[in-house]
């Protein structure tokens, strides 16, 4: 219970007053800069323990480093008081500053000082490191998934307040419908958003995906290849012949890319033609998911 209370603090603030605070983070650029609530010894500000972004660029920390020891740190960070310790502030937003400007030596950091409880600075670092242009596709993906499973925002508010199109943050969403080796392809920059996106739908991703990055194929070529791989029907002789199936329409393929995109988990849906009846699948990789899953039955159910 006491959780329920702590996530709903945190949206009472509502995602456009936090990204009015954040909105993006680079800020070594010069616009708009914010005036600082005020300067502090660097030794007082520590970084957000659970800041889910764990690893830190350092050939692009270092060229941050460079722009802070010349230009001072433009924009402030946004800090909140360290709990239980007086005088001591923890990073909300703007870790990189911080880093850099430990390496550029300097002595004292600009601050705002905001009254943030815990799950609004995860909200807030979640956001912030959206807004970072150095992510993955699988890194990406998982912020929008964190904000609408962790916050409940929707597709649609999301694209109203970080500047993205409903169907770009769907897209993105739905690539963590894809097996783990698949993602790690894509962490890697084995495969871009094009080429999983075009494997989502397969039967067999990790056999295509392998192909895709041994034969080096294009985005086009990986659909045809997706199409191409769609399942066949084997006779009586152990041969193969075309599937009768009728191929999905684009509204099913988009209706089911929308349920995966809001459950995180690949959504197979097959309508019989003429007829108002079907089947819906909902595949899981573990059993957390499968928690997951009944969890958001169990909270639909009527009462």
């Amino acid at each position: 219970m006491a959780d329920k209370k702590t996530k709903q603090r945190g949206l009472g603030r509502g995602l456009s007053a936090l990204m009015a605070d954040v909105n993006e983070d680079s800020a070594q650029t010069g616009d708009a800069p914010k005036s600082a609530d005020r300067v502090v010894p660097i030794e007082k500000i520590s970084p957000n323990p659970d800041q889910p972004r764990r690893s830190f660029d350092k050939e692009a920390l270092d060229d941050l480093a460079a722009s802070v020891k010349e230009k001072g740190i433009i924009q402030p960070l946004i800090v909140r008081p360290r709990p239980g310790k007086d005088g001591e502030f923890e990073i909300v937003a703007g870790e990189r500053r911080w880093r850099a400007a430990q390496i550029a030596k300097l002595h004292q950091i600009p601050i705002l000082v905001r009254d943030f409880d815990d799950t609004e600075v995860l909200e807030v670092a979640i956001i912030e490191n959206i807004q970072r242009a150095d992510l993955n596709p699988v890194e990406e993906a998982a912020g929008y998934s964190q904000l609408m499973e962790k916050f409940g925002h929707t597709q649609e508010k999301l694209s109203e307040v970080l500047g993205k199109s409903r169907s770009y943050i769907a897209n993105a969403v739905r690539l963590l419908t894809l097996p783990g080796e698949v993602q790690e392809y894509l962490r890697d920059g084995k495969l871009s958003s094009g080429h999983a996106r075009a494997l989502i739908t397969a039967d067999d991703p990790v056999a295509l995906a392998r192909e895709v990055i041994k034969k080096n194929l294009s985005v086009r070529e990986t659909e045809r290849l997706a199409k191409k791989a769609a399942p066949n029907i084997f006779s009586d002789d152990g041969k193969t012949k075309t599937s009768k199936t009728p191929a999905k329409d684009a509204d099913t393929k988009a209706l089911e890319g929308d349920l995966s995109a809001n459950l995180g988990m690949k959504v197979s849906l097959n309508h019989r033609p003429g007829q108002e009846k079907g089947q819906l699948t909902i595949a899981y990789d573990s059993l957390d998911e499968l928690d997951t899953l009944c969890r958001i039955l169990s909270s639909s159910s009527p009462a």
